[in-house]
């Protein structure tokens, strides 16, 4: 212990100068995100408070360095790094925000997941599994999510130092993918569109297109379960304090989660595998049970979760 701590005030010998390719990502997504603005300016409700606070990231990015610069070691890297990963959450609902410029194309993906199993997954997977035990599971499964990648960056970190930048640089790269995703790929999800076109619609496999409806409204469905359930309260929560009709296909929750369980077993041990495994396949579950996803939303997450871990372990971290 004592020798973990004085690594990690240690001075590096050859600390780094640039921006890490962590940083390069949240920047390049940053200058991409703010050309739409500019070029859809009109179109934005809060085009210029959503430039101001592009412009803050780039004061902490900033910051953030300056601090590594006069105090380069583990301790002020890591601050860099966590930094960033913190703000992945306030970038999330900022997706909301670029991509309702664009028709909603939730009644194309319900149309199909009806066409490929005959019922909508999300309507029925939690009236077949109503009880209270089940439930709570499914909402654990679904809170686990930021728990999964912060004990996967941290077994990385005391574990594995040598690759905590590359296993960081993969799962934030990722999520920036996937927002890219979200922002030309309006998609909603269950509890959204369920809710604007009445479940009478959705049970007769009537699927109405709703255009730009979600430009105004921000309804959603209650999610299925026990309500009195200390799990159900803490995913109805999130919902209410950050949750935007955005971000539903395909899953970042099933395809970041999938990154991390292949970066667990990346990682040499077993034991931190097996332990996240559980709430992996609760948490792929629960994006169709709680109403968030469509079944082919999870699929699809599960799939490009494989392939951007593939792709971004190819990338040459110094």
């Amino acid at each position: 212990m004592i020798q973990f701590v004085k690594d990690l005030f240690t001075i590096d010998k050859h600390p780094r100068r640039g921006l890490m390719p962590l940083e390069w990502v949240v920047l390049g997504y940053l200058i991409v995100t703010s050309l739409l603005i500019l070029f859809a300016y009109s179109e934005m409700e809060y085009p210029m408070e959503m430039l101001k606070g592009r412009g803050r990231v780039l004061a902490v990015m900033a910051g953030l360095w300056i601090a590594y610069r006069l105090v380069p070691c583990r301790f002020t890297l890591l601050f860099r790094i966590v930094g960033q990963m913190s703000l992945l959450s306030w970038w999330y609902p900022d997706t909301y925000d670029l991509n309702r410029i664009f028709p909603n194309l939730d009644y194309m993906f319900a149309t199909a997941e009806q066409s490929i199993f005959g019922y909508q997954p999300a309507l029925v997977f939690c009236k077949e599994f109503p009880s209270a035990f089940f439930s709570e599971l499914m909402d654990l499964g679904y809170a686990s999510y930021y728990p999964m990648i912060a004990v996967v960056c941290l077994y990385y970190f005391f574990g594995r130092y040598e690759e905590f930048e590359k296993c960081t640089f993969i799962i934030v790269a990722s999520f920036f993918i996937y927002y890219v995703i979200f922002v030309f790929l309006p998609v909603t999800g269950p509890t959204f569109y369920f809710k604007a076109v009445g479940l009478d619609n959705i049970t007769q496999g009537i699927f109405p297109n709703v255009h730009d409806y979600f430009k105004t409204h921000l309804e959603c469905l209650p999610s299925p379960g026990d309500t009195n359930g200390l799990f159900y309260q803490l995913v109805e929560g999130a919902k209410a304090a950050g949750e935007r009709p955005t971000a539903a296909f395909p899953s970042s929750h099933v395809g970041i989660s999938t990154i991390c369980m292949m970066l667990a077993w990346q990682s040499g041990s077993r034991k931190l595998f097996y332990f996240l495994l559980p709430f992996f396949v609760l948490l792929c579950f629960s994006t169709v049970y709680i109403q968030a996803h469509y079944a082919i939303d999870a699929i699809a997450g599960l799939l490009t979760g494989l392939l951007l871990w593939y792709l971004l372990d190819k990338v040459r971290i110094k």
